[in-house]
């Protein structure tokens, strides 16, 4: 237990680290914005400026998921990242429809861009996100929200990459419709990403069943445990990354309540959802039912 409290500790010392320089390259690059009028710098900005969220967001839930449940937050705080993803998502997605809108009018009208500011304020991005991602490199394996926090920063380090050329570009050719071209660049690059996050978000807030959970499948299973008779009310969602949970009336023969087999009935469906899926389920819920219950039970489904 203190080797895993120290691990959590380490990766939140990366996760702090790593948003201390996202936030100062934020700030550096809205400053750069502001002073060499780039398209390609303003929306790698905002780009930062999401990915910063999400790095607060991986550092507020290590630390929010350390909180005990309560009787008002059954499940803690775990569904914390997925609302904070959301809107995260939403940011994101606003800031690539406008660098794509404002990316064609400057090819039509390009205005000046300071170009030596630009290369400039490129290097520091890259040279901060080269840092991030030195340390979060290794922690990246350790659990979802570090693996994704890497990833977010090896996406700005592109971002800067294109910051840079776009300034190389002008600089020796004079053509500044190059600006316009790398803030679309860098759009293209994040839209796609911010619609699978939003559809992941979305999808666990309307609680659908977990990508690659097959429902059907998991009844199949769950009427070959010995003594099942049906299954019925068969739900499955997810609360946050990482957290399924399924729920399932299950009638089971008479005998199993009258002769102390329905604990093995239980045991056997609990390692059924937990072991033969490709997501294991560890907090699953089975009301078991004699076959009589059916004739008084509420309106059910399958």
């Amino acid at each position: 237990m203190s080797h895993d409290h120290g691990e959590h500790a380490t990766n939140r010392r990366r996760l702090a680290i790593a948003f201390a320089i996202t936030a100062v390259i934020l700030v550096t690059q809205v400053v750069g914005a502001v002073v060499t009028g780039s398209l390609a710098l303003l929306v790698d900005a905002g780009h930062m400026l999401t990915d910063a969220g999400g790095l607060l967001m991986a550092l507020v839930a290590a630390s929010l998921m350390l909180r005990p449940a309560t009787s008002t937050r059954t499940w803690g705080y775990q569904r914390t990242e997925v609302l904070a993803a959301a809107a995260q998502a939403a940011v994101l997605l606003a800031v690539g429809v406008y660098a794509l809108i404002e990316g064609v009018r400057r090819l039509t009208d390009p205005p000046e861009v300071a170009h030596a500011g630009l290369l400039v304020f490129g290097i520091i991005g890259l040279a901060g996100n080269i840092a991030a991602l030195l340390v979060l490199a290794g922690g990246r394996s350790a659990n979802l929200n570090l693996r994704a926090a890497f990833l977010e920063v090896v996406n700005d380090a592109l971002g800067s990459v294109a910051v840079i050329v776009s300034a190389v570009v002008i600089a020796t050719t004079g053509w500044t419709r190059a600006d316009a071209l790398a803030g679309m660049l860098i759009a293209v690059l994040i839209i796609p990403r911010t619609l699978v996050l939003l559809r992941q978000t979305t999808r666990i807030l309307l609680e659908s069943t977990p990508a690659g959970l097959d429902l059907e499948q998991v009844r199949e299973h769950l009427l070959g445990v010995p003594h099942v008779q049906g299954v019925h009310d068969l739900h499955a969602s997810q609360i946050a990354t990482g957290v399924p949970v399924l729920t399932a009336h299950v009638v089971v023969d008479d005998e199993c309540f009258l002769d102390g087999h329905a604990p093995q009935v239980l045991d056997a469906l609990q390692a059924c959802v937990a072991e033969h899926f490709p997501v294991a389920i560890d907090h699953a819920t089975f009301q078991l039912e004699p076959p009589s219950h059916a004739d008084h039970e509420a309106q059910t489904h399958d």
